[in-house]
């Protein structure tokens, strides 16, 4: 590739697949040129070699192809279910996630929601904050983490931290992945997320959304946890039949959940909203100031790698 001239335009040709939010672009204006892919024209489409993709809108086929000189799609998430990985592969593009830079912090964040919804530290909060405790006494018992069963789905980077620091609660560890682990893994393996409920109190989601885990937790598997099980999705929303999810709340199917994401986001169940048994975020068991920072590192990380023809930081098996 012949340099560009020196000068402004001698930064590297990035473009986005939606306006970012993230606050990352402007760090990274001194070493790239920004353009909005809905912005431009003809030339700068057939020059651009790398689409970053800010956000969680859907990175298309259409999109794809409008850009014939594309090398590499670069994301700041860890899931993918919103890139086209079917046309990235059609076309030999690359494709790079987050890598680990959340892992610790969504780790953490589960272990929060565990302990929130268990303890029902939301409404025990909100019964103080009404001045109930004065005119109705202290708040329900809740009931105890330590000890309780946890059934991990996805053991991956994720999900492995996870099982770590609750298994310091000395809450026995199980999981379901596609395959199961090599030894030493000191956890459980159980071949259905079915059978994994069955044998948990709480049942943690960490998996990646694809097509087989689509749903994967409907109302057999709820039936399965059982009246006192709570749910913790830390993934996808769409790992979840969430009208489901609402009637086995409503019902008393399950005890309760934790819920950082939901399918049509930032749109998520109404009645969820008035379930004390339910604690909610609105997709942030990523973010944090530290994590932000490591995301910024591993995608400028990504972005020189490439444009100096040296190895990406985090490369996606395709």
């Amino acid at each position: 590739m012949t340099p560009p001239a020196a000068g402004a335009d001698a930064k590297p040709l990035v473009l986005l697949s939606q306006p970012s939010d993230s606050g990352l672009t402007p760090v990274m204006e001194g070493q790239f040129r920004f353009v909005l892919a809905a912005d431009a024209d003809a030339a700068t489409a057939a020059e651009a070699r790398v689409l970053f993709v800010p956000g969680l809108r859907p990175v298309t086929a259409d999109l794809i192809d409008r850009l014939p000189a594309l090398e590499l799609v670069s994301t700041i998430s860890v899931g993918l279910d919103h890139v086209d990985l079917d046309a990235c592969r059609r076309r030999g593009i690359t494709v790079t996630n987050a890598g680990a830079t959340f892992s610790v912090d969504s780790a953490d964040y589960v272990v929060g929601l565990v302990v929130a919804v268990l303890r029902r530290v939301a409404a025990a909060d909100a019964h103080l904050r009404r001045g109930s405790w004065a005119t109705d006494g202290d708040y329900p018992l809740a009931t105890k983490v330590s000890g309780k069963r946890v059934g991990i789905v996805g053991l991956g980077s994720i999900g492995s931290l996870v099982a770590r620091r609750l298994a310091a609660f000395g809450c026995p560890v199980a999981y379901h992945s596609r395959a199961p682990k090599l030894p030493p893994c000191p956890y459980t393996f159980f071949p259905t997320v079915r059978a994994l409920a069955a044998d948990s109190d709480v049942l943690v989601l960490a998996c990646a959304l694809t097509e087989e885990t689509r749903r994967v937790v409907d109302r057999e598997v709820m039936e399965a946890l059982g009246a006192g099980g709570v749910l913790v999705n830390v993934g996808r929303g769409g790992l979840v039949d969430e009208p489901e999810l609402v009637r086995c709340l409503r019902e008393g199917v399950i005890g309760g959940a934790g819920l950082d994401v939901f399918e049509n986001e930032p749109d998520l169940p109404v009645e969820l909203l008035d379930m004390d048994n339910v604690v909610l975020s609105s997709h942030k068991a990523v973010a944090t100031v530290e994590s932000i920072r490591g995301v910024l590192h591993t995608v400028s990380g990504n972005l020189e790698a490439f444009f100096a023809g040296r190895p990406l930081l985090s490369p996606v098996a395709l």
